[in-house]
């Protein structure tokens, strides 16, 4: 049997990468030149992501098997292969060390690359864009095939979940409207933390990087228009802890992450928490604090290429008797879900907002609450064609 060659190793490594996560990203040529911008000619390394073809988390004696490597080469191999943001290596709760290939974005190579201080140099600006040409690739592929994948796109589970903002600018409270008590929520629902400051009591090992998206965006020559700060990528517990290995982001305590977050609600970003397997009832792994104009999941949808998905516990509600009609919250909102009505209110959508809390902030006149209900937010992307 021939030996394969370097470009069969990529191709069929790209095929196991591509599978990773939550979207799956065709094999072509733009998938396989950001496999070679990252790896290189290491082939040893696509060897080693061949091995989790079939299944993306393997213990150190599953990779014996799946691999010809001795475990001295695994350790070597996946602490190169994680430094590049292809492997999570992290031991479990048991303290069995598991090996997890991750996808090519949401959350993987694309987020790690620019989570962490960048060069600034043409090989980022070229990953970059090869990021970029693979998102459009992916729009084209959904536009063109709209109205046969409307009925997946509306099916799939929440991305993120959206956590509050809870004070005004002025540093007073926004006004909560409670859940009707005639409203029934399953005895078994665990409501998440719907407060940062909750999130951030709960761990012990905390971790800051850099905004990918406002990075990567910049490097490309379009600098976030709001001007927002970057350092605001948090990672917890585990995912805090392989971060800062990687170099991908540095470990703070919790008054620095507070100090941060208070900065990140200052600029007007929305908080949003990720979870396991996008599974609300088990404990945050990170949050981004996202602006209108560079985060991927909100450009993606608005340039018609993935839906909307969001899981949040709150709705925006506007008293029309105290809206002075002056635009803040239309031009604030992340999800353009308000607009103003003939006469000059502002009116929200409730199927697109999620309940950020960003109107209630910026308001001058506090005309908006939030009204408490757990809602999952799914708003398709536009129709372009």
């Amino acid at each position: 049997m021939a030996e394969e060659t370097l470009e069969e190793k990529y191709r069929r490594a790209a095929g196991v990468i591509c599978r990773q996560g939550m979207i799956p990203f065709p094999v072509n040529d733009t998938t396989i030149s950001i496999m070679k911008h990252v790896i290189g000619d290491e082939e040893d390394e696509l060897d080693l992501i061949f091995a989790f073809r079939d299944t993306s988390s393997k213990t150190m004696e599953e990779l014996k098997a799946s691999s010809d490597f001795s475990e001295k080469q695994i350790e070597q191999l996946a602490l190169n292969l994680a430094r590049k943001g292809l492997i999570f290596n992290q031991p479990s709760s048991a303290g069995i060390m598991v090996y997890r290939l991750l996808p090519l974005m949401n959350v993987g190579l694309m987020e790690y690359k620019f989570m962490g201080e960048l060069k600034w140099n043409e090989d980022e600006r070229l990953l970059a864009n090869l990021f970029q040409k693979l998102m459009d690739q992916v729009r084209d592929q959904v536009q063109a095939n709209y109205d046969q994948l409307v009925p997946m796109l509306q099916k799939a589970p929440p991305v993120d979940r959206t956590v509050p903002i809870r004070s005004t600018e002025e540093g007073d409270t926004i006004r909560i409207i409670p859940l009707a008590r005639e409203v029934e929520v399953p005895e078994e629902f665990v409501l998440p933390s719907q407060s940062v400051d909750e999130i951030i009591d709960k761990f012990d090992d905390i971790a800051v990087g850099h905004c990918f998206c406002r990075q990567r965006r910049a490097v490309m020559g379009e600098p976030c228009r709001f001007d927002a700060p970057t350092r605001t990528c948090f990672t917890f517990g585990k995912s805090a802890r392989h971060t800062a290995a990687q170099g991908f982001a540095e470990m703070i305590s919790k008054e620095e992450a507070r100090r941060i977050m208070r900065e990140a609600e200052k600029a007007g970003l929305v908080h949003k928490a990720f979870h396991p397997n996008a599974k609300v009832s088990r404990p945050e792994t990170s949050i981004c604090n996202c602006c209108k104009d560079c985060c991927d999941t909100l450009r993606l949808w608005r340039d018609g290429a993935f839906p909307l998905i969001n899981s949040t516990y709150y709705l925006s509600v506007i008293d029309e008797e105290l809206c002075i009609g002056c635009g803040i919250c239309v031009e604030r909102c992340p999800t353009d879900a308000i607009t103003l009505n003939d006469e000059g209110k502002a009116q929200r959508d409730e199927n697109a907002c999620f309940g950020c809390g960003i109107c209630a902030r910026f308001c001058p006149e506090e005309a908006v609450s939030l009204k408490e209900g757990l809602r999952k937010v799914s708003v398709l992307p536009p129709r372009l064609r």
